[in-house]
């Protein structure tokens, strides 16, 4: 079966290397805190000002100064610690990020990222610091579902969105495969409740497996 947001979440806190700074964009991504491991030292960045974060805060947990990016409240582990947002985004556009994950509207096969505005006349542009993220972070993991609700895939050959970055993407996580993407094509790393051929029959786009 495709897996629900906190399973693919746990997908990607699998794969991100131990030791590693990470940032988790809003929205879906903020789940992988929840599964990460506290051996495997992985130190979460905030682009509102905070490293070290923890998982979501609940109960008497919750501070309503003490938030992610989404304004969602969150936990602090030992050593966190606060600084200016200006600092915050050098950190971002200084390479000193190991890996961010971003949600996305659309990602090529080539890499490039469109996350920031559907092209929708009534949409909300809400870029953000995706785009600092894209260009910044080592490696840059997107987490979606495959198909958007009108059952349009989200891989697609070649965005018709406004970009966010060009080939930044290394590894897009979804709901029913993983994919690594990039100057050789998508090449299809793992599949949920799928099959490639049925993959290929709904995608239009050529499939390598890995």
């Amino acid at each position: 079966m495709a897996l629900n947001p906190d399973e693919l979440a746990a997908v990607v806190a699998r794969d991100i290397p131990a030791h590693s700074y990470v940032n988790l964009g809003i929205g879906q991504p903020t789940k992988v805190a929840e599964h990460l491991a506290p051996e495997a030292g992985i130190v979460l960045h905030t682009e509102n000002g905070m490293l070290n974060m923890g998982p979501a805060a609940v109960g008497d947990e919750v501070d309503p100064d003490l938030t992610n990016a989404g304004k969602v409240p969150v936990t602090e582990l030992p050593g966190a610690s606060y600084f200016h947002h200006a600092d915050s985004f050098m950190m971002m556009r200084g390479g000193h990020l190991d890996v961010c994950v971003l949600g996305a509207f659309q990602v090529s096969t080539a890499g490039d990222l469109a996350n920031w505005h559907t092209g929708a006349p009534d949409a909300i542009p809400a870029v953000g610091g995706a785009m600092d993220l894209a260009i910044g972070a080592r490696q840059v993991f997107v987490m979606m579902t495959l198909f958007d609700k009108g059952n349009r895939p989200k891989l697609v050959p070649e965005c018709t969105l406004p970009l966010t970055g060009l080939a930044c993407v290394s590894r897009v996580y979804t709901d029913h495969a993983v994919f690594d993407v990039g100057p050789h094509g998508a090449v299809v790393r793992e599949t949920f409740g799928i099959t490639v051929a049925e993959l290929r029959e709904r995608l239009d786009v050529a499939l390598s497996e890995g």
